[in-house]
């Protein structure tokens, strides 16, 4: 008789247990393992809410999921450099106001009399490009490089004078939503041109501009972090500041970068979004902000740094757009949908937990 009982088999139960657990594992190491989430949530949800499958409503959840994936792109590089930024919000707001200043083509003086720029470059007849060929290009430049420049500020603070990306952020996101109701005197500008309209409506054949954009902000993203060796400093940095830094990593460099590239996407966001409705609001993603960490962060990308995709960043704007979407249909009170996005937040951030438990298991 064994009395140690090390040779014992296990049984048929046991057995069944550890072939669950092991593909249970085998599911939340998986890359894809956010996409299976939203195929079951979709599924789950059809029976009980058949017009999510309806093509008009597919359309609808494509149309939403490529600003934000914009976003949650640029702030994923912050979140891989253990950083985060609170001002891609107020980024969203300047850039859109600034944009729409220079390309509109009119201007009603009762409300924007008191505009400081007034009768300097803005007047009744509308911004500085207004009627001009050159309007749209320059207004989509001009916020491009106001949103880098934001996201060089942000990043100057964090990496020069060593300040919490937190509180540097939550300054950046205080002055610039302030500067752009000042500047319109919390007017939306309107009678945009048609053709950067067409950037937030139009399609190709059944593909909307918008994933172009933020297609091309994807695939830019997955080549720096994957076939680059700043990609590689982006890890290094999120995981291990002095190491890094002994290791002769370019630290306040990186730091910068990553902030710049979060800013510059979130300029980008800005004109799909105000493009999409048509003018600029200095008022415009004011309610972003939940949306973006919450798609980052159910995607998988950690909020201590070192670890992100850009496949985790594209399901989990996938998943959160599902389940907006969803809320939405199911016609719940706003205290109720928010209830729901933060539990789901919660989930998501205990997933990542059991996953970051599984590894180091594995790794002994």
């Amino acid at each position: 008789m064994d009395k140690s009982g090390a040779n014992k088999k296990p049984s048929f139960g046991e057995k069944g247990i550890n072939t669950v657990r092991w593909i249970l594992n085998r599911l939340l190491l998986s890359d894809n393992f956010v996409l299976y989430l939203c195929v079951l949530f979709f599924l789950a949800l059809l029976p009980f809410v058949p017009r999510m499958g309806s093509l008009g409503n597919l359309g609808q959840i494509s149309s939403n999921m490529w600003p934000l994936l914009a976003l949650v792109i640029g702030q994923m590089f912050v979140l891989i450099l253990g950083g985060i930024d609170l001002s891609q919000t107020s980024i969203m707001a300047i850039t859109s106001v600034i944009g729409a200043l220079i390309m509109t083509s009119e201007l009603d003086p009762n409300l924007f009399q008191n505009n400081p720029l007034w009768g300097v470059v803005l007047s009744e007849n509308g911004g500085p490009l207004a009627g001009s060929i050159l309007a749209v290009p320059m207004a989509v430049l001009a916020m491009l490089i106001v949103g880098s420049l934001i996201g060089l500020l942000n990043g100057l603070a964090v990496a020069r004078f060593k300040m919490p990306p937190f509180m540097v952020t939550l300054i950046s996101m205080m002055f610039f939503s302030g500067l752009a109701i000042y500047i319109t005197r919390s007017e939306n500008v309107i009678h945009l041109p048609t053709g950067y309209i067409a950037i937030g409506n139009d399609k190709l054949w059944f593909i909307p501009y918008s994933f172009f954009v933020a297609g091309l902000l994807t695939v830019t993203a997955h080549l720096i972090l994957t076939r680059t060796l700043l990609g590689r400093w982006f890890y290094a940095v999120g995981k291990n500041i002095r190491t890094s830094m002994i290791s002769g990593i370019p630290v306040s460099r990186v730091l910068i970068l990553g902030y710049v590239f979060s800013g510059f996407c979130a300029a980008a966001g800005s004109i799909l979004y105000s493009a999409r409705l048509g003018g600029g609001r200095p008022t415009l993603g004011q309610t972003q902000l939940l949306d973006v960490i919450a798609a980052a962060v159910i995607g998988g990308i950690s909020l201590f740094g070192g670890k992100g995709k850009v496949l985790w960043a594209v399901f989990g704007v996938l998943f959160f757009t599902l389940l907006s979407n969803a809320l939405d249909m199911l016609n719940l009170s706003f205290y109720t949908v928010n209830i729901v996005k933060g539990s789901v937040i919660i989930m998501a951030a205990l997933i990542d937990v059991a996953r970051n438990k599984i590894l180091s298991q594995t790794k002994i």
